[in-house]
Order: structure tokens, then sequence, then C-alpha cells
């Protein structure tokens, strides 16, 4: 019986990174930005305001590690990358949207929310 709790802590463990990779913002407003179809770098640091280059570089790895993004060199001078979504990363597409939908329509009650836990807690704006 000991065995299989361990199996389970080991999935659990092995879910918590995808869940931590696809969670992150950064990882959702790429996969955003790539539904629509392929961009180059540039393109995705343009449109993700506030991404530092590391970052996008960072990021953009992880999800082509995890099978969610492909990385295309077109043999230009010069070179020429793009940055699309796998099939893996299609499937994202939809579960990503749905929550952003979500966040939008919830923020005003998510911002009432904020600002009455802060009233009780003596807490300013700031923190």
């Amino acid at each position: 019986m000991q065995h299989v709790g361990s199996e389970e802590s080991s999935a659990c463990q092995t879910v918590g990174t995808v869940l931590s990779r696809i969670g992150d913002k950064w990882s959702m407003l790429v996969v955003m930005q790539l539904a629509d179809g392929p961009r180059r770098f540039n393109e995705l640091k343009r449109a993700i305001g506030g991404i530092s280059q590391r970052m996008l570089t960072l990021t953009l790895r992880g999800l082509e590690r995890d099978g969610m993004v492909m990385r295309t060199v077109f043999p230009t001078v010069p070179p020429r990358v793009d940055y699309s979504l796998t099939e893996l990363g299609q499937s994202l597409k939809a579960p990503v949207e749905a929550l952003g939908i979500w966040a939008f329509e919830h923020l005003a009650a998510i911002e009432e929310a904020r600002q009455a836990f802060d009233i009780r807690h003596g807490l300013d704006e700031s923190t």
C-alpha cells in the first residue's frame, strides 16, 4: 500500500511540473499569441507587453521542450525563425481561452474582493 502512495505522489509532482509550465502567465500569453498562426520572435515580444527578451526565450524553449511549440528556422539571410503551436499546443487553445474569458468576466468581482480584503487587514493599495 505504501508503494501506491509514492506512485500517486510522483504523479502529482509530474502533473505539477506541467501545470506550472502552462499555468504561468508568459506561457499562457505565448499560446494565445500563437493560436492564430506562426509568429517571429520580435512579433511575439511586441505583442506581449512587458516580457523581456530573456523571459520570452526561456518561455519559448520550455514550451518547445514540452512539445507545445515548434521552432522553424528558414535558410534565408539573415535566418528567419518562426514559432508555432504543435498539435499538442493547439489542444491548449480552448482551455487558455476559457481561462482568459473567465478572468475578464470576473475581474470586477476579484478587484472588489481584493479591496475588501485589504480594508479588513489594514493593507494599503500598494501591497
